[in-house]
């Protein structure tokens, strides 16, 4: 049986373990005479829990991050302050979310379900938690199990959500390319207005949904790796529910700083007018390590976007170039730029910085450039649409302005966005 037909079967058996017992969060928390609001977080999985019904409140666990430190004897809470009991506002979850884990595993239980449980918060209804506890090698399960977060939607075998949610980043995803049917799962997508949220190694989920699908996605936090931190990025937080809800989505960039304080804001050399195209890209060690394969998109009139973490300034470079050299930027508007950050210096030469990079490259390619958006490894993160139209508008103050279009959306009054950063 071919790839493109097999309907996996790893975390849709899983799924009939996880619902069976009925119970929801808060019922559960209930039932073990813990209030919701309290703050308190189980070590070991909830939804275990729940398909097992272990309801003997002396047996929780506690992380050491929770407000109380055990329950008392008749399973009532001990003596806390008035603060420490005010009630956690959550709402019932009714957007259907399915997870997808196509690179790194997850360190630690308890940061997943912390994660877990403020995404049910704020109104996510995870479907398939149960593929969080997978691991192969490094790898958040094996390369079928992978792939099949993705592959049983385009083989009808699991129904589309409406957001398909990344769990991390790392490495990982480029393994899964070849296992999947794009060009059906995004017309499936694109059907149910489906949103595929991640970034990083995620690019690579990114750039084939757009190469052989033709279907955007969204350039955004991830459940692991934000929402499962002790303390979230809340500007982080509400910029994902805003590009998530806004169909009119506009980011404003003042300065190049997160790219590099030594550049301009616009880096061209003719007056910068208004255009409008394609955004598309992502991660750009994910970016270059596709170039000439059939994953990486052919977006005639597009726009360029890329952000890395923790490479020098001539690797960078190097990669600019496995892209250049590819023809990667022919026909394209501009080049936008979001953090490079932790480039550190060149033991050569200290002048040869990510400045001097962009340069070369603006000379090289002729198009403009423009640097400081606030999207990559960094907090207070702008998600926005990849693979959607977008309008870049410099303006007086010498920044520039990207507005999106034409991309699904959610219903904001079904999110509540606090619930993604406070304490469950």
């Amino acid at each position: 049986m071919g790839i493109k037909t097999q309907s996996w079967k790893d975390d849709k058996n899983s799924h009939a373990t996880e619902t069976k017992s009925g119970l929801n969060r808060r019922q559960f928390l209930r039932q073990v005479g813990m209030s919701a609001g309290a703050g308190l977080l189980a070590t070991h999985s909830i939804t275990q829990a729940l398909a097992s019904n272990a309801m003997d409140p002396s047996s929780t666990q506690l992380t050491k991050d929770d407000l109380p430190t055990a329950l008392m004897d008749d399973g009532s809470l001990p003596q806390m302050s008035q603060a420490s009991l005010t009630q956690t506002n959550c709402i019932t979850p009714t957007i259907e979310t399915r997870l997808f884990a196509s690179s790194n595993v997850g360190g630690s239980d308890d940061r997943t379900q912390l994660a877990l449980d403020r995404v049910a918060c704020a109104g996510f209804k995870v479907n398939n938690p149960a593929i969080t506890n997978r691991q192969y090698l490094r790898f958040a399960g094996t390369d079928s199990q992978r792939a099949s977060d993705l592959q049983n939607i385009a083989t009808g075998a699991i129904a589309a959500p409406k957001l398909l949610l990344g769990v991390r980043g790392g490495y990982g995803a480029m393994r899964l390319l070849p296992m999947v049917d794009w060009s059906t799962l995004g017309r499936i997508m694109k059907e149910r207005g489906t949103i595929l949220a991640g970034f990083s190694d995620v690019t690579a989920i990114q750039c084939a949904l757009l190469a052989k699908g033709d279907m955007s996605s969204l350039a955004a936090p991830m459940l692991y790796s934000e929402f499962g931190k002790s303390k979230p990025d809340e500007i982080s937080c509400r910029q994902f529910v805003e590009a998530l809800t806004n169909p009119n989505l506009a980011i404003n960039i003042s300065d190049a700083s997160l790219t590099s304080p030594s550049l301009p804001s616009i880096l061209t050399s003719t007056e910068p007018k208004a255009i409008t195209g394609t955004m598309w890209g992502g991660n750009l060690s994910v970016v270059s390590a596709l170039a000439g394969s059939e994953y990486l998109p052919r977006i005639d009139g597009g726009i360029v976007f890329l952000e890395d973490v923790g490479e020098q300034a001539y690797r960078i470079e190097r990669m600019l170039y496995d892209l250049y050299l590819a023809g990667v930027f022919k026909n394209q508007q501009a080049i936008v730029f979001g953090a490079l950050s932790g480039t550190g210096e060149d033991s050569y030469d200290k002048r040869y910085d990510v400045a001097t990079v962009i340069r070369q490259l603006h000379e090289l390619t002729g198009l403009p450039i423009y640097s400081g958006m606030s999207f990559g490894h960094i907090g207070q993160k702008s998600s926005f649409p990849l693979g959607a139209t977008c309008q870049l508008t410099p303006n007086t103050d010498s920044g520039y302005q990207l507005a999106f279009t034409d991309y699904p959306t959610i219903k904001a009054e079904t999110i509540h966005v606090e619930g993604l950063w406070q304490t469950i």
